[in-house]
């Protein structure tokens, strides 16, 4: 897909297939309309934006660096008051539109009610990369050196991952079937009690996962790699690009967005993904 712009994109959400977000680097925030890509007007020009996530096409959150955190309310981004601006702020993901977890450096995670940003406990220091959850009361954040960090609803608490690679993103299709990817082709799985490693066939970098069912799942990284779970195993695709490959979004009806580096977005209809750039 022609993405309109050669800046490097590190994040991708959509509320339809005709109404995907995705931005990056120098605050490029782009939308598809299910026909093309366009640039969308925002206050953030030099900086960077890592993560997108919305309730809705309506209600969406960026995060990025300077703890930057902008919403779109369906006309107009704009900053929000109250996030950490200490560090970078790398993931962000919510339950509904009054309980969405933004994370980033130093053990970082905010959390937004609908009215205002507050600074959670999380204890730990390690940078956070990514949060995802089943619910608003299972909630995981991964990070440096391995770092898993669980939200039951009350408190954040620490998990066994078995690695020391840092891990990039997180994603499941429920609360027993959560993947983690990252540093030297670490794939991990959580079948809703522990963490176990699974072998992706890569020694390469991964830092997006994502997909549209169990058993149809995606990770993606270092030059172009895109690797296929199919409820077996992981197997290659070929992504007709070695670019970077940053983050990865999947809608209910089958559709999955891939971007990454020089403006690369890759679109799968089904099963096969068709490049572009």
């Amino acid at each position: 897909m022609d993405s309109g712009t050669p800046r490097h994109l590190y994040g991708v959400w959509g509320s339809s297939p005709d109404d995907v977000f995705a931005m990056g680097l120098g605050g490029t925030i782009m939308h598809y309309d299910g026909l093309s890509w366009s640039p969308m007007a925002s206050e953030i020009t030099g900086e960077f934006q890592f993560a997108i996530w919305g309730s809705s096409g309506s209600d969406v959150f960026a995060v990025g660096a300077l703890g930057t955190i902008m919403h779109y309310d369906g006309l107009s981004w704009s900053p929000m008051a109250g996030a950490d601006n200490s560090g970078f702020q790398n993931g962000v993901w919510g339950s509904s539109s009054t309980d969405v977890f933004a994370v980033g450096a130093s053990g970082t995670i905010m959390h937004y009610d609908g009215l205002s940003w507050s600074p959670m406990a999380s204890g730990s220091r390690k940078i956070l990369s990514a949060v995802w959850g089943s619910s608003g009361t299972d909630v995981f954040a991964v990070g440096a050196s391995g770092t898993i960090l669980h939200y039951d609803g009350f408190d954040w608490s620490p998990m066994d991952s078995g690695t020391e690679k840092d891990l990039a993103e997180v994603w499941g299709s429920s609360s027993g079937d959560v993947f983690a990817v990252g540093q030297s082709g670490t794939i991990l799985h959580n079948n809703g009690s522990a963490w176990s490693p699974m072998a992706g066939g890569t020694k390469g970098d991964l830092y997006g996962v994502g997909g549209r069912s169990s058993g149809d799942v995606l990770a993606v990284g270092a030059s172009g790699t895109i690797l296929r779970y199919d409820g077996g195993s992981w197997s290659p695709m070929s992504s007709g690009t070695t670019n970077v490959l940053a983050a990865i979004w999947g809608s209910s009806t089958g559709e999955v967005f891939v971007v990454g580096a020089s403006g690369t977005i890759l679109y799968s209809p089904g099963k096969a993904l068709i490049p572009g750039r």
